[in-house]
């Protein structure tokens, strides 16, 4: 691999400019693939085979007019009152010219429905009173049958002439009254019911009690998955652009979540960010404009290349934003490490190409071998079962890919051309780089305690993290003044919480029940439902035509993300109710959530375990040690924990939530947590090899163990620095974007490399090599002999070059 990659880079930086073409054509290739065939990405997500799931394809066998995709047009009166009759008119000619909207199925007009609800209540009223008169009815003629009889027992009235024929009337009489009472009793328990379901129904309003503020239902034919974003931007603008005099416009999460710019103006500065640092470290502008070239070709690459294939495959709207922040950050950073070796090589007095060529064979080696670690660990997200995961990591793994390509390919080509000018003005003109002093190895007192204070941070960071709770973001974390945000403090506020969050229950009935026995199947069915803790409403909403499917409405008390509406899901689906006894469905956004994050917690301990696996296994081959592994592992599930347990302090607690522009705090974003131990996995990588191999070059070639580690601690300090840098300023910018999503993986992918490499691997790991001292390199023999030989710094490749020139090469820090 080295002595391919050195040939390689030579090659590249003599035919500089056909690369460069090459690199150029290669964009628009992708470019025109975007262009042929992009589709439209998914802002839902789901699983198959979610109990959620099973619901909603049941509901779409038996009643397809459920199984659609819904969201809900907020209005409000500007000033607070409630509308008027002009309004109230204006809103059903909204309505109803919705009836033209793509993919639109229904509309409900909220107004005739809160009528509908208080002609009913009318209705019941008066079937009462109606029952009641014709119970006094009867009750009169009953007394006077009675005082008939009596008269004549009596002697107040002349026996009648013929006696059976009086006694029969009289008994006819009697049988009518029955026959009357029996039908008053049926309707009795028909209003009966009829007032139970309405009871029950009573919180589910479609107009807030003040009547200041009201809910358009929207029903759309495509499922949740497949509904374009374009129909709910339709639907959206429609009610917006109605006239509305008056009336404030909003829309709930799953109707105005867009997808989110790929690109903006916080990953513009943290580019330049980035370059800033690059500056400051070259002091040159030109081996600054090498990475970040490099990099914005490889994420163009990528990312339309990705792109290309979402009309084929549902592709997830953070996924691509994924490939563009590990495109961004591991391509300014893998093409620093060639960069960096190049310069300190062409200061060293090694002749421009031949620097090249060496350094594209040794840091380009460890670029390689360090990105295919990332890449691996990106596209073991496979193993989790989860598709939009899987794919999340395939993406993300052919950005890292590309980024290496880019690194080892353009990065010498663009440096080809620079010739000495890689170097500062003063470098070319003949002054020598200042040589430090030879570093002195720590003493054990100073290791031990750096060790523990590293540990003590971490495992205090870490412990927020016991506390975690998983979920996608609701209203309440969009933008404040959003369309989303404005929906769900409207809902809650005069709605209650729980409007943001209903439900959709499923229950099977038995075969055979006539109307009568079926409302009563669904009176007990909703009355168990409303009995349960947690409920504040439930409405039957329709039977399927073949009678075995009834699907409810249920209102919980508390909001989408309140750990109550996942306690009352888990409750309702353990609930046995109804004629036939069989478990309860439950379905709608909340409980597809809630089941999406339950499925992804339960992956987790899998892909972590897969992850370290990798870890221990790849390193044990690298450095021929068993210690070297189990530090890195360790350090790696330590700066993972501690950067859960911020996250969880920010984005669950809410601390410092104004600092990242915050809305409000809720649950962990349910998927953040497997990409963030995948993604940092790699990365601990990249800073452990860089870092830990330049230890073990300096062992072997004789240094003690603790000032071997001392030496290759300052080989490699710099460029980790620097590289850590660029990553928190990249990911950081990501953590200032309006999506509350990829607010949450910016934020946790640059607390990531904080904890990571400037705890970890610049802190705690060294101390630790410096504690283990000779133990860190032993392995037994027979393993030795099965491992193969992994010169990834290409230390053999630089011997081999170094005895062909006069001299060796010299490795001057810069």
């Amino acid at each position: 691999m080295a002595e391919f990659l050195y040939r390689l880079g030579k090659a590249t930086a003599r035919r500089a400019w056909a690369v460069i073409a090459a690199w150029v054509v290669l964009l628009a290739i992708a470019g025109a693939a975007f262009g042929m065939g992009h589709g439209s990405l998914a802002a839902s997500f789901d699983i198959p085979g979610l109990p959620s799931s099973e619901v909603v394809d049941e509901l779409a066998a038996e009643l397809p007019e459920y199984a659609g995709a819904s969201g809900t047009i907020v209005l409000r009166t500007a000033d607070g009152q409630p509308f008027t009759e002009t309004q109230r008119d204006q809103v059903a000619n909204a309505v109803a010219s919705a009836a033209a909207l793509p993919d639109l199925a229904q509309a409900v007009d909220p107004f005739a429905a809160e009528a509908q609800r208080q002609s009913q209540a009318e209705e019941i009223a008066a079937g009462q009173a109606a029952i009641q008169a014709g119970g006094q009815e009867l009750d009169q003629a009953e007394a006077q049958i009675a005082a008939a009889e009596q008269a004549v027992q009596t002697g107040q009235v002349p026996p009648p002439a013929d006696p059976e024929a009086a006694a029969a009337q009289l008994e006819a009489q009697r049988a009518a009254i029955e026959e009357g009472r029996a039908e008053l009793a049926a309707q009795t328990a028909q209003l009966e019911a009829a007032a139970a379901l309405l009871a029950l129904a009573e919180p589910i309003r479609m107009v807030s009690e003040d009547g200041g503020a009201a809910l358009v239902q929207l029903a759309f034919t495509e499922p949740r998955l497949d509904l374009p974003s374009e129909s709910k931007r339709a639907a959206i603008a429609h009610f917006e652009d109605a006239d509305l005099d008056g009336i404030e416009v909003a829309a709930s999460v799953d109707m105005s979540q867009d997808v989110p710019d790929l690109l903006g103006p916080g990953e513009a500065v943290g580019l330049a960010l980035a370059a800033l640092v690059l500056v400051v470290m070259f002091r040159a502008l030109i081996p600054m404009a090498a990475p970040v070239i490099g990099a914005v070709t490889g994420v163009g690459v990528a990312t339309l290349g990705t792109l290309a294939f979402s009309s084929a495959v549902t592709m997830t709207s953070v996924t691509p934003i994924l490939g563009v922040m590990l495109g961004l950050a591991v391509g300014v950073d893998y093409s620093l490490f060639i960069v960096n070796r190049h310069r300190r090589q062409v200061l060293a007095g090694l002749a421009p190409l031949e620097s090249l060529a060496l350094a594209n064979g040794t840091s380009g080696t460890a670029v390689v071998f360090a990105g295919a670690t990332v890449v691996v660990a990106l596209a073991a997200l496979t193993v989790t079962g989860v598709p939009f995961l899987g794919l999340m990591g395939l993406v993300g793994a052919a950005s890292v890919a590309v980024a290496v390509l880019v690194a080892v390919t353009l990065t010498p080509a663009i440096l080809g051309l620079a010739g000495r000018r890689v170097l500062p003005r003063a470098a070319r003109s003949g002054a020598r780089p200042h040589n430090p002093a030879p570093p002195r190895p720590a003493r054990a007192v100073v290791s031990a305690l750096q060790a523990v204070a590293a540990v003590a941070v971490l495992a205090a960071l870490a412990i927020p993290a016991m506390d975690m709770r998983l979920g996608l973001p609701d209203g309440s974390s969009e933008p404040k003044g959003s369309l989303a945000e404005r929906a769900h403090t409207v809902t809650a506020q005069r709605f209650g919480p729980g409007a943001n969050s209903p439900l959709l229950v499923a229950a099977h009935l038995p075969e055979g029940l006539d109307d009568a026995a079926r409302l009563a199947a669904q009176i007990e069915i909703a009355q168990a439902v409303g009995a349960q803790a947690g409920v504040a409403g439930v409405a039957p909403v329709a039977v399927s035509e073949s009678g075995r499917l009834a699907a409810f409405q249920v209102l919980p008390e508390g909001g989408p993300n309140d750990e109550s509406t996942a306690n009352l899901v888990g409750r309702l689906r353990g609930l046995d109710a109804g004629p036939g006894d069989q478990a309860l469905g439950v379905a709608g956004q909340a409980a597809i959530n809630i089941d999406i994050s339950d499925r992804l917690r339960a992956v987790l301990p899998l892909y972590l375990g897969v992850v370290v696996g990798l870890t221990v296994l790849i390193l044990i081959l690298v450095f021929r040690s068993l210690l070297v592994p189990l530090i890195a592992a360790g350090g790696f599930i330590l700066s993972l924990f501690a950067t859960l347990g911020l996250v969880v302090m920010v984005f669950q607690w809410g601390w410092a939530k104004d600092v990242i522009r915050l809305n409000a705090p809720g649950p962990v974003l349910n998927f953040l947590p497997v990409i963030l131990a995948g993604v940092l996995f790699g990365l601990a990588m990249d800073y452990q090899i860089f870092l830990a191999a330049g230890m073990r070059e300096a062992y072997v070639h004789g240094d003690p163990p603790r000032l071997a580690v001392a030496h290759g601690f300052r080989a490699g300090r710099a460029v980790v620095v620097a590289a850590g840098l660029i990553m928190v300023a990249i990911f950081g910018s990501f953590a200032l974007a309006d999506s509350a999503m990829v607010k949450a993986f910016g934020f946790a992918l640059a607390l990531g490399v904080v904890m990571d490499a400037f705890i970890v691997r610049l802190v705690l790991m060294p101390a630790l090599m410096s504690l283990v001292g000779a133990a860190a390199w032993r392995i037994p023999r027979w393993l030795d002999r099965l491992l193969p030989q992994a010169d990834i710094e290409g230390a053999r490749l630089e011997r081999r070059h170094a005895e062909q020139r006069s001299g060796p090469v010299q490795t001057a820090d810069s």
